[in-house]
């Protein structure tokens, strides 16, 4: 399989979650500024969204959208439990996490990080984001991560996109449960790999 990626940018929760299930993958790097290819392939000949991620299948199927692509790299690897079981409450349970995490918390980011957007408007969405960081926040109390005990794809996109927030504004460092399950993510060796091998840890 090939991921399409760009360093740090939401493509990240499906790399993690490819080596969590401990699938091999050929990551290759797909510029969100040029949308060019590192051999100058144009990417909006293979994804004409233009953004990332794109996971390509080994028969050369291409699927788009986080969510999506974190379930079906699950499904590989039932074993590593990173969703429940297809059918069951506890896997609409792990959608609706993903759902939100994808339209109240990612594309909330996404006016934070466009030049064009005014100030004014940048507050506005700092304060949606605070006000929706803290109600993860309590969903977090008194559990290791979002579904529970058990590791799933949707705490590798929380931690990703929670992550973002340093770089513009958002201050989740009041959040103790939030502070504590980021710091437990980004332990896991999966994680330390993915963000080494995209050169955000030294």
């Amino acid at each position: 399989m090939k991921l399409y990626y760009s360093p740090g940018a939401c493509s990240l929760s499906p790399h993690i979650v490819l080596r969590e299930a401990g699938l091999a993958f050929e990551p290759v790097l797909a510029s969100t500024k040029t949308h060019k290819l590192q051999d100058g392939t144009d990417y909006y000949g293979i994804n004409p969204k233009g953004y990332v991620p794109l996971l390509e299948l080994d028969n050369g199927e291409r699927l788009t959208e986080g969510p999506a692509i974190v379930q079906y790299i699950a499904d590989q690897a039932p074993a590593k439990k990173l969703a429940p079981a297809a059918g069951t409450m506890a896997r609409y349970r792990l959608q609706e996490w993903l759902n939100f995490i994808t339209s109240e918390l990612h594309k909330s980011f996404s006016p934070l990080f466009n030049p064009a957007m005014p100030e004014e408007a940048k507050a506005l969405y700092r304060t949606r984001l605070g006000d929706r960081f803290k109600w993860v926040d309590g969903q977090l109390a008194g559990k290791n991560y979002l579904m529970g005990e058990d590791f799933s794809v949707a705490d590798a996109y929380l931690f990703v996109v929670a992550g973002w927030g340093k770089h513009v504004g958002v201050d989740i460092s009041g959040l103790a449960n939030l502070g504590a399950f980021m710091a437990r993510v980004g332990a896991r060796p999966a994680v330390q790999e993915a963000l080494k091998a995209e050169g955000l840890l030294k």
